[in-house]
């Protein structure tokens, strides 16, 4: 009878340290991140370049822009992109599935941001003494050494 009950107590621990498991899944890609993209992301699926009406896939490192009425996916972007800077071109992060699905609406909210060019990017972060931290601040020295930041993800300066 002991052996039954120490049989059955067993099982039934063994039961619960199974379904008591945690599952936790953190996405990070720093490392997988082009240079050119903007500092301060520990996870992005793509850059929206407003500039051009593109979209990067990090993890798949491709484009994927218009093409008459259809969005076709390349590992390099056309000629007629080959006058866009990547390390000064406005990016925006979108971790939507397809963001083209939607590009009206990421068209109509970033486009007014083509133009700006304060964006600091993953390789100046990582320059020492530039000012900037890989957290995409801007740190400002100012009069009795404090130190303040600025989000410089919205172009602030």
């Amino acid at each position: 009878m002991k052996n039954i009950l120490y049989a059955s107590l067993i099982a039934f621990s063994l039961f619960f340290a199974q379904s008591s498991k945690a599952q936790v899944s953190v996405n990070i890609n720093i490392g997988s991140q082009p240079l050119w993209g903007p500092a301060g992301y520990d996870y992005v699926r793509y850059y929206y370049l407003p500039e051009v009406n593109v979209y990067y896939s990090v993890v798949n490192k491709n484009y994927t822009y218009r093409k008459g009425n259809k969005w076709i996916t390349r590992s390099r972007l056309p000629r007629e992109y080959r006058h866009v800077d990547m390390y000064r071109t406005h990016k925006v992060v979108i971790n939507d599935n397809r963001p083209w699905h939607n590009h009206n609406q990421y068209y109509n909210r970033y486009s007014r941001n083509k133009h700006h060019r304060s964006q600091v990017v993953i390789r100046d972060a990582r320059n020492k003494g530039n000012g900037h931290n890989y957290n995409g601040k801007h740190k400002e020295k100012r009069k009795h050494g404090r130190d303040h930041h600025r989000d410089n993800r919205r172009g602030d300066r």
